[in-house]
Parts: C-alpha cells; structure tokens; sequence
C-alpha cells in the first residue's frame, strides 16, 4: 500500500508544464473567446445558418405563390375567363338569371 502511495507521489502531472506556459493561457483564451463571446461566435453563427435556412423556405414558398399567381393572371385575359371567376368567386350573375347556391353539412351530404 505504501509503494502505491510513493509511485503516485512521484509520478510528475504531465499536464503541469503546459498549465504554466502563457501562450497556453492566451490560446486557450482566445479560443474562448472566439467560440463564444465575439460577434461572430460559432454559436451566432449557428444561429444566423438556421435563419438563412428558414429564409430559402420561406423565399421557395413565395416564389411558388407568385408562379401561382402569374398563371392565374395570364388565366383572367380571356374575357371568359374572367367571367367564370367572377361567377364562382363573387357570386355574380347576368340580368334575369337566377343563381342557387347549395350549402353542404357537416356530414359532407347534400340536403
């Protein structure tokens, strides 16, 4: 027990010279640093990636919106078409025409 004892006693940290070096100290500081406290940390960074990413979805839906749009758009030019919007859209209706409009239930059947 006694030798166990004396071999950890003698036994030199290997870490101990390296802890006592300053350039350890001031690299281990800026790392610090740099990962965590700066402007541009690996965390804001992190941060600003998912941003972006939310952004690119968010310009992918917009832009399928606006191809939605332009195709609807080049639809309404045709004086028919437009009235075929207007008819099923706003409920328009030419004179002396009646318009029935039929409500379905919740079900999903008609009454």
């Amino acid at each position: 027990m006694e030798q166990t004892e004396e071999l950890n006693e003698q036994k030199p940290n290997k870490w101990l010279p390296y802890l006592k070096n300053k350039y350890v100290w001031v690299l281990l500081f800026f790392g610090i640093w740099m990962l965590f406290l700066d402007n541009y940390s690996q965390l804001e960074h992190r941060e600003l990636d998912k941003e972006i990413e939310e952004l690119e979805v968010n310009k992918k839906y917009y832009q399928d919106e606006i191809r939605k749009d332009q195709h609807n758009i080049n639809l309404l030019k045709d004086p028919n078409q437009v009235e075929k919007y207007a008819r099923e859209k706003y409920f328009m209706k030419k004179q002396n025409e009646d318009i029935y409009l039929i409500d379905l239930d919740s079900s999903g059947t008609k009454p």
